[in-house]
C-alpha cells in the first residue's frame, strides 16, 4: 500500500477523531480506512491509535508519528503549488462559519468585498448559531464569539461585544424598569436559548459574578425573533451588542441593568493550526480581520 495514502488517512483519523468520518472527508469506504491504518502500523510495528466499537483515542507512538505526518503532507502540498506558480496566490474554495446574526449584519459584507479583491477564490458560507467543528465539517475559517477553549486552532482576535439586556420604552413605561438583577423575576423575560441556555442570566457584582434564574414567557432560538419581540413590547430579552446597535440609536429598544452587565466577550477568527497556511485562508484573515474589528468596534 502507498506509504503518502497512509500518512494520509491517518492524520485525517487523527484529526476527525472516527475511522468513518476520516472516510467520509477522504472519500474512502470504512474498511479502506481500516487497511490504511492496519497497514502503517503494521510498518511502524506499533498501533497509533486505541480503538474499541464506542471510542478511538491516539496512542503515545501516533502523537510522536503526527506531527511528523503533517509536515510530510505540508511540505508536499507546498511542493506542488509551488511546482505550478501558485504558492502565494489564492485561489480555490473557501468555507467560512459563523453565528446567522453576526454573518448577516457584519460578515456577508466583508465577504462580498474580499472576493472582488481575490476573484481565483470562491466562498461557501455556512450560518448557524452552534459551534462548528472545523475539521469535521471542512470549514476552513471560523468566526468565534467567546473564550476559546484549549484546541488545535489558530486564532486572531477582532474585538469583543457585550451580553445586554433590553426592552422597548413602551413596555418599560408599562411595567417600570428593573433596577436589579432580582427584579428581572418580576417582568415578562423572552428568552434566546443561545444566551440562556439554562434560563440563567449571569451579572457582574463587587462579589464577583452572580446568576439569576429566570422565567421566560417564551423561549426561542432564533435571535431575530426575540429582539422584535421585545421591540413590540413584549418583554424583556438578552442579546449581544451588536444585534441591538441601530435599535437602540434608534430609540426602539433602551438597555436596562448595563451597570451589572457580564465583562465583554472575546471575538476571534479561527482556523485550523498548520504549519503552513494555506494562501486562501491568510490572505481572507489578513483582509477581513481589521474590518471586521472596525465594524465590532462602531456596532459595540
Amino acid at each position: 500500500m502507498d506509504r503518502l495514502h497512509e500518512i494520509e488517512v491517518f492524520v485525517a483519523v487523527a484529526d476527525a477523531g472516527s475511522f468513518a468520518k476520516a472516510g467520509g472527508r477522504l472519500r474512502l469506504s470504512p474498511p479502506a480506512v481500516t487497511r490504511a491504518i492496519s497497514a502503517l502500523e503494521d510498518r511502524l510495528g506499533a498501533r497509533v491509535f486505541n480503538r474499541t466499537t464506542r471510542s478511538l483515542t491516539i496512542t503515545e507512538v501516533g502523537q510522536r508519528f503526527l506531527e511528523g505526518a503533517r509536515r510530510i503532507l505540508t511540505d508536499l502540498d507546498l511542493a506542488e503549488r509551488d511546482a505550478v506558480g501558485e504558492t502565494a496566490i489564492p485561489h480555490g474554495h473557501l468555507s467560512i462559519t459563523a453565528s446567522v446574526t453576526f454573518g448577516r449584519s457584519a460578515l456577508a459584507p466583508q465577504i462580498c468585498n474580499f472576493l472582488s479583491q481575490y476573484p481565483r477564490v470562491s466562498v461557501s458560507v455556512l450560518l448557524v448559531d452552534r459551534v462548528v467543528n472545523l475539521v469535521e465539517e471542512g470549514i476552513d475559517v471560523a468566526v468565534r464569539i467567546g473564550s476559546l477553549p484549549d484546541s488545535n486552532l489558530a486564532a486572531k482576535r477582532i474585538g469583543a461585544v457585550r451580553r445586554v439586556l433590553v426592552a422597548s420604552p413602551d413596555y418599560l413605561a408599562r411595567r417600570g424598569t428593573p433596577r436589579s438583577p432580582s427584579d428581572l423575576k418580576l417582568h415578562s423575560v423572552i428568552a434566546f436559548t443561545g444566551l440562556l441556555p439554562n434560563r440563567e442570566w449571569r451579572f457582574s457584582s463587587g462579589q464577583g459574578p452572580i446568576s439569576v434564574t429566570l422565567d421566560p414567557i417564551i423561549e426561542i432560538n432564533d435571535a431575530q425573533a426575540a429582539i422584535d419581540a421585545a421591540e413590540m413590547g413584549h418583554g424583556i430579552t438578552v442579546a449581544l451588542s451588536y444585534m441591538v446597535h441601530d435599535r437602540i440609536k434608534a430609540g426602539k429598544l433602551v438597555e436596562v441593568l448595563d451597570s451589572v452587565a457580564p465583562p465583554p466577550q472575546p471575538v476571534h477568527l479561527v482556523y485550523p493550526k498548520t504549519r503552513l497556511i494555506a494562501p486562501k485562508i491568510r490572505a481572507f484573515v489578513d483582509f477581513a480581520a481589521p474590518l471586521l474589528k472596525q465594524t465590532i468596534d462602531r456596532i459595540t
